[in-house]
């Protein structure tokens, strides 16, 4: 999407630093059994946050991957926030509208014109 040179890891500390929030809608599973922890309790701490944020004051970009966390896009109320949804970019989902949503550089053009420093995608090799 940026042009931005594929890392040899999967480090976002950086991202982190500049106000990115990664956040799945259940924060545990088994090993290899995707979901299997949902509708465990999780999903009432993840709403809590999304609802939290959607109150700030401050235009916010949410991305949302996935079925799981496009069902949260009634959370997000707040007109001045914006909210981009495409498919999971895990290999088995990434072809069904990941690849190509632009997602980065549209959050950029999102921060950049509510005069909000762009975020710097990179994410350097170890």
């Amino acid at each position: 999407d940026l042009g931005i040179s594929i890392p040899n890891n999967g480090e976002r500390t950086d991202w982190a630093k500049q106000g990115v929030l990664m956040m799945n809608t259940v924060l545990t599973v088994r090993q290899g059994q995707p979901n299997s922890h949902k509708g465990k309790g999780w999903e009432q701490l993840t709403d809590a946050v999304i609802k939290k944020l959607n109150e700030r004051n401050v235009p916010t970009a949410f991305i949302l991957w996935g079925g799981n966390a496009k069902a949260k896009a009634p959370l997000i109320t707040n007109p001045i926030h914006a909210v981009f949804k495409a498919a999971h970019p895990s290999p088995l989902s990434a072809y069904n509208g990941f690849f190509g949503c632009r997602h980065f550089s549209k959050v950029n053009d999102f921060l950049v014109s509510n005069n909000i420093q762009p975020i710097d995608w990179t994410i350097s090799n170890k």
